[in-house]
């Protein structure tokens, strides 16, 4: 018998029989991370969302029990990084589109609800805008939900830096020092501390991200950086991604027993 570390949760690496088996045993959720391939700075590599995508999807869906990881969508919405070199981007009618059909197969083999966690900024209020198509797509048999609170994840991340090293004021949600040791944490041979540097360095709310979106983020900081990624540290990184699992977590069985109180209701 296979504990919760060792069952394997990814669905690309089952067999089909093996997904049938989990569906029948009751594991009915999916989890799709929504990442990016783009600019994060000097210091780190293109694939950062996509990585962090696949790390929070596992360790949600070994939390939940219930659930097993579709393979994240690795290219998001990233047209306001695409002044610097190697970003690739979807336009956000793909993005949709790619995201209604994950909805249409997962559901038609069985899933009962879906759960979108976006790694990547760009993606959240596309995939906030989405959710009555997604769910349409779905059907009304499988429930879709999305966590879309951007402003959330960069409050995790002050509060966990603030926390370990009193320097909450160099995250400024994109490359900075909490995503920067997220990155050390998960792929260590990649982030690149000696060549970490500030960044523009403004309080990221909802203006400042509209003003990335439609100016890109290239006029805002020549480096590609918000916030400041000097400090990072794998100890923060681990930190980070803890938390921020605890938050999505608490998110989704508070989601899915609303969800269930309003199925019963009706």
């Amino acid at each position: 018998m296979h504990t919760d570390e060792e069952r394997e949760v990814w669905l690309e690496r089952l067999t089909w029989p093996e997904v049938e088996s989990a569906l029948t045993a009751g594991r009915r959720t999916a989890i799709i991370a929504c990442g990016a391939i783009e600019q994060h700075g000097p210091h780190l590599p293109l694939l950062v969302d996509a990585a962090h995508g696949d790390r929070l999807a596992e360790e949600v869906a070994r939390r939940l029990g219930d659930a097993l990881v579709a393979p994240t969508i690795r290219v998001g919405v990233s047209e306001h990084h695409l002044a610097f070199p190697g970003t690739v981007s979807l336009k956000e009618e793909t993005f949709g589109s790619v995201c209604r059909d994950y909805c249409t197969s997962l559901s038609a083999h069985g899933f009962r609800t879906l759960i979108f966690l976006p790694s990547h900024g760009g993606n959240f209020r596309p995939l906030a805008a989405m959710l009555p198509d997604l769910r349409a797509a779905a059907g009304p048999e499988c429930m879709v939900r999305a966590y879309t609170d951007l402003l959330a994840v960069v409050g995790v991340w002050q509060r966990v830096v603030e926390d370990v090293c009193g320097l909450g004021s160099r995250v400024g949600g994109h490359a900075d020092i909490a995503e920067s040791s997220v990155l050390m944490a998960i792929h260590p041979e990649l982030a690149h501390a000696e060549r970490a540097e500030a960044g523009f360095a403004p309080e990221l709310a909802e203006d400042v991200i509209a003003r990335i979106i439609a100016q890109g983020f290239r006029t805002v900081t020549p480096n590609g950086i918000l916030g400041d990624a000097r400090g990072m540290t794998r100890e923060i990184g681990e930190r980070c991604i803890a938390e921020l699992v605890d938050e999505l977590v608490a998110w989704c069985r508070a989601d899915n027993a609303s969800a269930s109180r309003e199925a019963t209701a009706g």
